[in-house]
């Protein structure tokens, strides 16, 4: 449980700033929702989801697709569609483990796959460093900590 911060914020302004977050974090996952259909329909484009698997295989090489599952965090039907289309794209390979077992394969990123990501990652930090630019440190630590409760609040819900 969160405390209530002390200050000059009566209840009313607090509901008013709450009510506020939760229209941003409609407007969020709104946005998210059209990124996934630009990546549908555009090479180009990544999903949020298919670029954290990107980062994921970067960062700790070659996985089973179970293991790409908990880093990504979803489940691994939704692994297996990801690769997929990050396959299509060429930005992953992914091969079976055992000789006859379909059950296990190791997905690999590729050289293009990680040129990608790369790319994706500059655009992405370059893109932030403007955006918040007006913040102080602090302050984009607060707005991290918000998306992080938010996502527990998700997965709650």
């Amino acid at each position: 449980m969160v405390s209530e911060p002390t200050g000059d914020r009566t209840d009313d302004s607090r509901a008013v700033s709450v009510a506020e977050l939760t229209r941003a974090a409609y407007r969020l996952s709104a946005a998210d929702a059209r990124l996934r259909g630009r990546a549908t329909r555009r090479d180009e484009a990544l999903s949020l989801t298919h670029a954290r698997t990107l980062k994921v295989l970067a960062e700790h090489g070659p996985m089973t697709v179970g293991e790409l599952a908990g880093h990504v965090e979803t489940s691994a039907a939704a692994v297996t569609q990801l690769v997929h289309g990050l396959t299509t794209a060429g930005f992953v390979t992914r091969e079976r483990t055992a000789a006859g077992d379909r059950r296990t394969s190791m997905v690999t990123l590729t050289g293009a796959g990680l040129h990608r990501h790369r790319e994706r990652e500059t655009a992405l930090a370059a893109r932030l460093g403007e955006l918040l630019a007006d913040l102080d440190g602090g302050s984009i630590d607060v707005a991290a900590a918000v998306l992080t409760r938010l996502a527990a609040l998700y997965d709650e819900l």
